[in-house]
């Protein structure tokens, strides 16, 4: 079992910063590659970027392409996501999220991650 828990969220002006951490409770994080997917109101929920288990694959909607930085501590048992040019369109709830399969590759597909954080609001401002 993998517990999450994502925090750094909050309000920011468009072009400004924050970085996203979740720390994961659990014997077999550093095993399981973690993706960070987001959800505004009315919408679906829409992947964001993931990382592979050792951390040298990363992946990116075209979206964030540029802006956004996943990586991560397995020391720390923590994934992060940096996220720098904010836009509005950005504002969501952000989840992380680890893969259902140990030592698989990361996915942009959320049906293969099993467990997922409560999520941390991220708003920008224009």
């Amino acid at each position: 079992q993998v517990q999450l828990v994502e925090s750094g969220g909050g309000l920011v002006q468009a072009g400004g910063s924050l970085r996203l951490s979740c720390a994961a409770s659990g014997r077999t994080f550093s095993s399981r590659a973690m993706g960070w997917f987001r959800q505004a109101p009315g919408e679906e929920r829409d992947f964001v970027a993931t990382i592979n288990s050792n951390g040298d694959f990363t992946y990116y909607a075209d979206s964030v392409k540029g802006r956004f930085t996943i990586s991560r501590d397995n020391a720390k048992n923590t994934v992060y996501l940096q996220m720098n040019s904010l836009k509005p369109e950005d504002t969501a709830v952000y989840y992380c999220a680890a893969r259902i399969d140990r030592y698989g590759s990361g996915s942009y597909n959320s049906h293969e991650y099993a467990y997922w954080g409560q999520g941390t609001q991220v708003t920008v401002s224009s």
